[in-house]
């Protein structure tokens, strides 16, 4: 039966689920947000339709901002505690906060790409060069 499922996969199907894989999942969440850094919190579920389509954009940012910015996937499903901390009134949920450590913008709801550099720029970030983005 896994054979099958395997088989019926492609190659650009099992890439997007290992870059899926690959996404900051935060293990130690009392570190957050990233003190000193800008950090962009997603607060969603694995299994959340939004989520999903969220998931490869969050992956390529993580990738483009590394050393600059932190970005961090909740799965509130699994970390049931996170939903009262950052008062998650429905998901995905994306929180961007600064270096001190304060939230600066708030979004509910599925955030595209240029919608989270257009954030992130705002907040002193240096938006990604154009090969860094895809």
């Amino acid at each position: 039966m896994r054979m099958q499922i395997l088989k019926k996969l492609n190659v650009p199907g099992i890439l997007l689920l290992l870059l899926a894989a690959a996404t900051v999942f935060a293990e130690d969440l009392s570190t957050l947000p990233v003190n000193g850094r800008v950090t962009l919190i997603d607060l969603g579920a694995k299994k959340c339709i939004p989520c999903k389509m969220m998931a490869p954009i969050l992956v390529k940012l993580e990738k483009s901002y590394q050393g600059k910015a932190d970005i961090v996937f909740i799965d509130v499903w699994e970390n049931r505690d996170q939903v009262k901390k950052f008062k998650i009134r429905a998901i995905p949920t994306q929180i961007f906060f600064n270096e001190q450590g304060e939230e600066v913008f708030r979004h509910v709801g599925f955030m595209d790409e240029k919608s989270i550099i257009r954030q992130m720029t705002k907040m002193g970030v240096k938006e990604p060069a154009p090969d860094d983005k895809g």
